[in-house]
């Protein structure tokens, strides 16, 4: 079955940790390539323990591994070691892609950058990721994504409403999407294998990526153009693209950005035609100018209602509407499973995990079962290197193999 999956035959090292970079290895795995994990011997990529971390949703089942570890093969080994080096440059030297998220200067002293593996295996697609960029005063300081994703990217101060503090984001929103910028950013790299026979570097920083997210209000920016403060659901800047809470305690999105021709029929759904034929709310540049007043009047029409109400009363009128999803609604979405959202697993701990967002019409991701332990597979990855089983037991004796 993996002969069919695009990127079957593919050898791609892993040598990262936490969750952009694994994660987009998780993705190459999912479609066929064989995945090897570098990571320390005894505890292993620190992202193994995240589940205990207060920030997640709490659970004793390791479910964020499954989500960041599965499909790939694991060996342990101390890079630290000295008698690591020859095995590492062996395994260099039979992959296409090498995958890393040291700050700069671990990857010199480690001896992990382009110009140091490029001699090594000149294939190579070397892909590296930063907290805020290869070069400048900032390259070296660590970066995650709330710091150098959402924070100095100027998404949390923008998601701020007016007068209040600065936004947060949720465990890892921004690696996830930052991982997919690695896959792409991997797959022009074989691309150019392909067309030229070398390989290259390539990648990107948490940074870039959150800018990049960023990008309409960052471009504004550019110009001097200003992002209006946010304002929150009681004072609305316009009160036809706003949020209105439901009976049911839910919160309903309106987002009638064609109210010039939606306007009478919005009025009619919600049963107050007379808004319609109201002075104050007569054309768009009155109901922007009012909006405190024309929030005020649709607040209780909302609140009168259910979501599941206001789904059928709007549904196959063309107004554009949405509800504010829980996660608790969203696992057992009937549009999540024809999306493909969701992946089931042979890992009874964890029998379903959150699949990649790629969809392919020609293959679809492997099914994964449960993550490696740590170094599971070190000996079995040596013996595809052709190291003797002696060779095996002076690497545990030196140190360098977990």
């Amino acid at each position: 079955m993996n002969a069919a999956l695009p990127l079957s035959g593919l050898v791609v090292l892993d040598i990262s940790s936490f969750i952009a970079a694994p994660a987009a290895a998780v993705a190459l795995a999912d479609f066929g390539a064989d995945v090897i994990k570098i990571e320390p011997p005894g505890e292993g990529d620190p992202h193994r323990h995240n589940y205990k971390n207060a920030s997640y949703p709490q659970s004793d089942k390791n479910f964020p591994w499954q989500l960041d570890g599965r499909l790939k093969r694991s060996i342990a080994l101390d890079l630290k070691n000295p008698s690591a080096r020859a095995v590492l440059e062996r395994l260099i030297g039979g992959a296409d892609v090498m995958i890393v998220n040291f700050p700069p200067p671990a990857r010199e002293r480690l001896k992990l950058r382009w110009e140091d593996i490029e001699p090594i295996n000149p294939r190579l697609v070397y892909c590296s990721l930063t907290g805020y960029g290869e070069t400048g005063p900032d390259r070296d300081r660590p970066g995650f994504d709330i710091t150098a994703y959402f924070g100095r990217s100027g998404i949390l101060d923008a998601a701020r409403y007016e007068g209040g503090p600065p936004g947060l984001s949720l465990p890892a929103q921004g690696d996830r999407a930052t991982a997919m910028t690695l896959v792409a950013a991997i797959l022009l790299g074989l691309r150019q294998r392909d067309r030229t026979g070398k390989g290259s570097w390539v990648g990107t920083s948490l940074y870039a990526n959150g800018v990049w997210a960023n990008g309409t209000s960052a471009a504004g920016a550019l110009i001097g153009a200003k992002l209006p403060p946010r304002q929150p659901p009681d004072r609305p800047r316009n009160a036809l693209t706003n949020l209105y809470r439901t009976r049911d305690d839910r919160w309903l999105q309106l987002l009638l950005v064609r109210d010039d021709r939606l306007w009478e029929p919005f009025c009619a759904a919600i049963g107050r035609p007379d808004l319609a034929a109201d002075p104050r709310f007569t054309d768009r540049a009155e109901r922007r100018t009012r909006a405190l007043e024309l929030g005020q009047e649709l607040a209780p029409v909302f609140a009168a209602r259910s979501y599941a109400e206001w789904e059928g009363v709007f549904s196959g009128t063309g107004i554009p509407f949405g509800v504010v999803g829980r996660l608790a609604d969203v696992i057992d979405d009937e549009q999540a499973a024809h999306a493909g959202i969701f992946a089931a697993t042979t890992n009874p701990e964890v029998p379903r995990t959150v699949n990649n967002p790629i969809r392919l019409g020609f293959a679809k991701p492997r099914t994964s079962g449960p993550p490696p332990a740590v170094g599971q597979h070190s000996e079995e990855i040596l013996r595809e290197l052709k190291y003797s089983d002696a060779e095996i037991t002076a690497l545990r004796k030196a140190g360098a193999l977990g």
